[in-house]
């Protein structure tokens, strides 16, 4: 099976216009982090095309401290990149006033900062959900309004943008709260489940058996899809006053906890390098789309980080380490061009980024009493690859000394895929007039027929 499609070259409407790439941050897995460590997360996160970190905060008493060294890494970096606040408000509590006093001191502390990012003149803010919170008041649009919002003014007027999940069609009822809506859940085609893939005669079949070619042609009106953006556009467009959209891109979702922590167990389809096709599909919407937020920076417990693996993990090190992500940041950074200015750019280095999952989807572990994770079943055993050409060249896929399959590809983006069975590795070469340009191998990465425990993360290797 090959599966080979090339971006546009060009969108609609060329224009540069304020649109902001921005990646999300978990302050809770930065416990031991110094100065120096933010310093190098963001002058790596500058270089690859993201303009702002949206700093997840929750309610360890030690954050703010870590906040404070991120604003002053920031502005140390002296690149101009910005942060904002994202209160994760499945961690902090939001039932008394003095709860949203907690949150308006992060705003007011760093309303003028020279890296505060700010949006219309105003403070940006954002939540990971919040849709019940009411601060002690009658209800949440009162909550929100009179403790959070109302009260910050002037320099510390805020640009409310939170993920709340509530159906679209209730967006009007928080027309007092919010400037715009983050839209988490569209990183991800969610809807495609064990059950949704049952639905479809013989799928569940042609994924297990690696027909991936119908598996594609079937799933790829999901991988990407705008549907959820559009339904989040209208909805505030019905609102008007211009709302902000913030759109999400993920490459990637496993989390793996059990009973006795946080009980989440479970995929999201992220074959067909989503990573890849939801960039492509946002720059085609690109005049509709306000922010693209990268989910996440370092968010290791649900594996799609993009910076590296570094920091305090929460409890995930069995299926991050040895998995490294910052392969995908050369996507990044073509992507984030691409949405910002309306044009892809011309690659001026020939570059192959691939991924892969440790084991087959199918296979047993000998020893994780947490078990397969929900919709193991509707991801293919695949080598996914993206290759960055200067001009045309021929690409060799291999996972093994028998396996192989050749491409031709033009310049610019070209998504290429291949299976992989048990015992197989990563191996790509990148070749122009008889020259071998990139001869990528993974070193530490064997398909493994039987694992110990589960993992379903990405494993990425990228060329330098």
């Amino acid at each position: 099976m090959t599966t080979t499609s090339q971006a546009p070259t060009g969108t609609s409407s060329p224009s540069v216009s304020s649109k902001y790439v921005i990646a999300h941050f978990m302050v809770g897995n930065s416990y031991p982090y110094t100065v120096d460590n933010w310093l190098a997360d963001i002058v790596l996160a500058h270089s690859s095309g993201i303009d702002a970190f949206a700093l997840n905060v929750g309610v360890d008493t030690w954050q703010p401290s870590q906040v404070a060294n991120a604003y002053q890494a920031a502005l140390q970096s002296g690149t101009g990149f910005k942060l904002f606040m994202s209160f994760d408000m499945t961690s902090l509590p939001c039932t008394t006033a003095s709860d949203a006093a907690t949150l308006r001191t992060y705003i007011t502390t760093y309303a003028t900062h020279p890296n505060q990012l700010l949006y219309n003149g105003r403070v940006m803010a954002s939540t990971f959900s919040g849709e019940t919170c009411t601060f002690g008041q009658g209800s949440v649009v009162s909550g929100w309004s009179t403790q959070f919002v109302q009260q910050l003014t002037g320099s510390s007027a805020v640009h409310f943008v939170p993920s709340f999940f509530v159906d679209p069609s209730q967006f009007n009822t928080y027309s007092g709260v919010i400037n715009g809506m983050f839209n988490w859940n569209s990183g991800w085609p969610i809807q495609v489940t064990t059950s949704y893939v049952s639905s479809v005669p013989g799928l569940l079949g042609d994924i297990a058996s690696g027909l991936s070619s119908t598996v594609s042609s079937l799933l790829s009106n999901v991988i990407g899809s705008t549907t959820p953006d559009e339904t989040y556009i209208s909805s505030l467009a019905a609102m008007g006053g211009g709302r902000t959209y913030m759109a999400a891109v993920s490459p990637w979702f496993f989390t793996h906890y059990g009973p006795s922590t946080y009980n989440k167990n479970w995929i999201y389809l992220s074959d067909d390098h989503l990573y890849a096709t939801r960039w492509e599909s946002l720059i085609n919407i690109r005049d509709q789309v306000d922010f693209v937020q990268v989910i996440s920076w370092n968010d290791f417990g649900e594996s799609h980080y993009i910076g590296p693996i570094e920091g305090d993990q929460p409890m995930s090190q069995a299926w991050v380490d040895g998995n490294d992500h910052t392969g995908w940041l050369n996507l990044t950074s073509y992507y984030a061009a691409a949405f910002k200015t309306g044009t892809y750019p011309t690659p001026t280095k020939d570059q192959l980024v691939m991924w892969s999952r440790p084991h087959p989807a199918s296979a047993s572990a000998s020893n994780d009493p947490v078990g397969k994770p929900t919709n193991y079943q509707i991801t293919s055993d695949n080598v996914w690859a993206v290759v960055l050409a200067t001009s045309p060249a021929t690409v060799v896929l291999s996972t093994s000394s028998s396996q192989s399959q050749t491409f031709n590809v033009p310049a610019g983006v070209s998504k290429l895929a291949v299976p992989i069975k048990a015992g197989g590795t990563m191996h790509g070469t990148l070749t122009r007039g008889g020259q071998t340009v990139i001869d990528l191998q993974a070193s530490d990465f064997t398909f493994e027929a039987n694992p110990t425990t589960y993992n379903f993360n990405a494993h990425v290797v990228a060329s330098p």
